[in-house]
């Protein structure tokens, strides 16, 4: 970003700036790393409920008869298993096997999808869009500068958001539902990216000042705190989940990831599919390896990874867990034969720190495990 370029500001700007937010730039947008404190924030999302402004994340509708058609040819993930009211998670591959995005596709009836993407890749991925509609009956408007968008996680977020929205409720855990919000057409979908219960608002820009008051206000007495960046990032890595750009990219495979998953290669052709079978016929050389440290340091992304002595390869995310009370990372390692409880070492300030390799994710609320698809 040069100088001269100005910071994207959501909807909600000014309502982080009285809440007294500290403001950072988050790929081009100027958004809340904090409020309070990070650790704070973390505690409400776990214990009671936090409040997320997503709302640089892209929106792009996909309709018409062919809409599905064209979702499973840029699709790892068979999106013709969800029917009307569900979501499901899933990456879009380029030509090499890479990742372009992952994103959430929603299913809203009718030949109507949705499909939510990353804020850094928004233009990009319209792009990738455009680039296989060729031939197909189909139509994509991308709406990300339309909508705004509010994240409701924690065990009590069913409790708030079913104050005024009980329909909602009925949801199942990645389940997806048009309605009417201030008497504007809203979608509220229930997946999350903190490994807690939660409800996303998809809404018009023009009143997501009025829901994220009334959201607030309402939640305060059942312990709901605004959330920032900070916390984010430390939730969704407790709970194993990716950040784009950074834990996966274009040079990085599903695969490698951990993410195998989502790749089904049984539901017909789809881009980069024959890279995909390859990768699984030949192996992998490096894998996305979870470690947690079991002496005291903080890791940050960038940091060395030793294996046997040798360097394996370094972070890409890194914090300290505010659950787990230790610090811990992911990284991809040319060891993709290392098992949970593999010993390792971090190097922090110049020294080497022990640590042990771990099965992810580090955490998972009984919700989330007990939640039905």
């Amino acid at each position: 970003m040069t100088a001269t370029t100005e910071l994207r500001r959501t909807a909600l700007y000014e309502a982080h700036k009285a809440l007294g937010a500290k403001l950072v730039d988050f790929h081009g947008w100027e958004l809340p790393i904090q409020y309070e404190s990070i650790l704070k924030e973390h505690a409400a999302v776990r214990n009671q409920c936090g409040l997320f402004d997503v709302s640089h994340m892209g929106q792009v509708w996909v309709y018409g008869p062919d809409s599905l058609k064209f979702l499973q040819t840029i699709n790892t993930n068979d999106i013709g298993k969800i029917g009307p009211g569900k979501a499901i998670y899933s990456h879009l591959p380029n030509e090499k096997g890479g990742v372009v995005d992952d994103v959430i596709v929603s299913n809203m009836g009718e030949d109507r999808y949705l499909v939510v993407v990353n804020a850094a890749t928004v233009d990009k991925d319209f792009v990738y869009f455009q680039k296989h509609t060729q031939g197909l009956k189909v139509e994509i408007d991308n709406m990300s500068d339309y909508y705004g968008m509010i994240a409701v996680q924690g065990p009590k977020a069913a409790a708030l958001v079913g104050l005024d929205y009980p329909k909602a409720l009925e949801l199942p855990r990645f389940g997806a539902m048009m309605t009417e919000v201030f008497d504007q057409k809203s979608a509220i979908t229930r997946t999350g990216y903190t490994g807690e219960d939660g409800f996303e608002f998809i809404v018009p820009s023009e009143i997501i000042s009025r829901l994220w008051d009334n959201l607030l206000t309402k939640g305060r007495a059942l312990g709901c705190a605004p959330c920032g960046l900070g916390a984010r990032d430390t939730l969704r890595l407790e709970a194993g989940y990716l950040l784009y750009g950074q834990d996966i990219d274009d040079d990085h495979s599903s695969y490698e990831a951990g993410y195998g998953w989502v790749v089904k290669l049984d539901k017909g052709d789809f881009v980069g599919k024959a890279n995909f079978e390859k990768q699984k016929k030949e192996g992998l050389k490096r894998k996305l390896t979870g470690l947690r440290m079991t002496e005291r340091g903080v890791p940050r992304p960038g940091t060395p990874v030793f294996v046997d002595g040798k360097q394996a390869g370094t972070l890409c995310s890194a914090t300290f867990s505010p659950t787990l009370q230790a610090g811990i990372g992911q990284g991809y390692l040319d060891r993709a034969d290392l098992k949970p409880g593999a010993k390792a070492e971090l190097e922090l300030h110049g020294r080497r720190v022990a640590a042990e390799t771990v099965k992810m994710p580090y955490y998972a609320s009984e919700d989330i495990k007990n939640a039905k698809a």
